[in-house]
């Protein structure tokens, strides 16, 4: 086993580092550390929970120059808790060094970060909107930052984040040293990494952890009228440490929330109509243990990066056989094992097995009279094609994803955007799936047969007074 001394690590980060108690490198960060000392860029392929924090932010750490004081080091996030969860462990590894770390992110007051930024911040994290209205204020400059790191890459994407990502990129030093993390890599990722890191090192980690072969899979057919018993006797059943319970739309996640506390449930609800001081306490009171259950949507969870969390329930089927996969990474953290539970409706069955070959596991049915004893699920062997381009036993034709201009701040919802696509095209409102609405932008996935006659049909339709712009995802 490789130590930390031996990837060439600084005397006082080595020091920080067995302050905090870490000892031996994962995997990732016996990959990616040897690079980013060289001042090589890298693209780093992992999940979260495998260590990519230590593997970026260890070399970032002896690479700046404490007694310079100017932005040297910049590490964008997708979302403020992320952020706060890089921050301190930056800050952690720095403290011997004397590194002062700042983190800039929505929902707290900009006057504070411009003041510490004027102190003379070292290290920047920041969540992409944030670092865009400080650096319109002049408040943070980026000449002097020759060290960029994109967290989450993905989830930037999946965000709608990704434009903002390249004009800050473009303000930044040619000559900087980039690292790249994502979980997955879609071709927009790949692209920005084309345009903007330097004949990148790609590092990643063996295909058994990012499959999540730590938790134990099971799937659950219920009615949609009889989830929410289900779900009181799953809960009764397998008596989790902490359980974190998925649902698809705020609605549904405050709507679950009561009635889980109204029977006497020590719960807790996460999504994005709360407000941002509101959500931090619930999110202290889950890391700290006091809540046991917490009902989330995906975008309200994301950075959460908890190691006793026993398990996951799906109340509802994720969008993409991706987000499945991030969604159960929250349990069978740090060598523990965890428990994933998936509700699925009969008409989603199709669902569950892109999300199988997606996964490279088969979903084990969950019954109540089988706890306690199942083991992780054992990997199947992977189909070679991607599930949603995948042409699925039964004759299901093969799927196109769909860019829609427009998202919430527009007004659109879910339904908004399956009457554009059905109205003008006489395309089955059951074709349309996946439909996924974020700030400025939405997905929708079509039949792949329809997607020409679509694009023709649709564009130009009135969507909230603005004409439809619609652009298919290049595979």
């Amino acid at each position: 086993m490789t130590s930390f001394a031996e990837l060439g690590l600084s005397q006082p980060t080595l020091e920080a580092l067995a302050d905090v108690g870490y000892h031996e490198p994962s995997p990732i960060q016996e990959q990616a550390i040897p690079h980013l000392l060289q001042g090589l860029d890298v693209i780093g392929q992992a999940q979260t929970g495998s260590g990519k924090t230590a593997a970026f932010g260890l070399p970032l750490i002896d690479y700046v120059d404490p007694t310079e004081h100017e932005v040297q080091a910049l590490v964008l996030t997708p979302t403020r808790e992320l952020c706060i969860q890089v921050t301190q462990a930056l800050r952690s590894y720095g403290v011997r060094k004397g590194v002062d770390v700042v983190a800039v992110f929505g929902g707290a007051p900009i006057r504070s970060q411009q003041a510490q930024l004027r102190a003379g911040g070292h290290v920047v994290v920041g969540t992409v909107g944030r670092v865009k209205d400080l650096i319109s204020r002049h408040s943070l400059m980026l000449h002097s930052c020759r060290f960029v790191v994109l967290d989450e890459a993905d989830e930037m994407l999946d965000l709608g984040f990704l434009e903002d990502v390249e004009r800050i990129m473009a303000l930044t030093p040619s000559s900087r040293q980039t690292a790249l993390f994502s979980a997955t890599m879609p071709p927009e990722i790949r692209r920005l990494a084309d345009q903007y890191l330097y004949n990148p090192v790609v590092v990643q980690v063996k295909a058994a952890t990012l499959t999540v072969d730590t938790v134990a899979q099971f799937g659950l057919q219920v009615a949609s009228k009889d989830k929410v018993a289900a779900l009181l006797e799953v809960l009764s059943a397998e008596r989790p440490r902490q359980a974190i319970v998925f649902c698809r739309t705020k609605i549904r996640c405050e709507q679950l929330y009561r009635t889980l506390r109204d029977n006497g449930m020590n719960v807790k609800a996460l999504h994005g109509d709360m407000t941002q001081g509101a959500r931090d306490g619930v999110m202290i009171g889950f890391k700290e243990g006091r809540t046991p259950i917490l009902v989330a949507t995906d975008v309200a969870a994301r950075g959460l990066d908890i190691s006793a969390v026993s398990h996951v329930i799906n109340f509802d089927m994720p969008n993409s056989p991706d987000i499945y996969v991030h969604r159960i990474g929250r349990t069978g953290r740090v060598g523990r094992s965890g428990r994933a539970i998936t509700f699925y409706e009969a008409r989603q069955q199709r669902d569950v097995e892109a999300i199988e070959a997606h996964s490279g596991v088969r979903l084990t049915p969950w019954s109540k009279d089988a706890q306690g004893d199942a083991e992780p699920a054992r990997p199947r062997p992977k189909r070679h094609s991607k599930p949603h381009d995948a042409e699925r036993d039964g004759g299901e034709p093969q799927l196109r994803k769909l860019i829609i201009a427009g998202g919430r701040a527009e007004g659109v919802e879910p339904r908004d955007v399956v009457r554009a696509l059905t109205a003008p095209t006489q395309l089955d409102g059951e074709a349309v799936r996946n439909v996924v609405v974020l700030e400025h932008y939405a997905f929708a996935e079509i039949p792949a047969q329809d997607a020409d006659h679509v694009l023709q049909a649709a564009s130009g339709v009135e969507l909230h007074g603005r004409p439809l712009r619609l652009e298919l995802v290049r595979a």
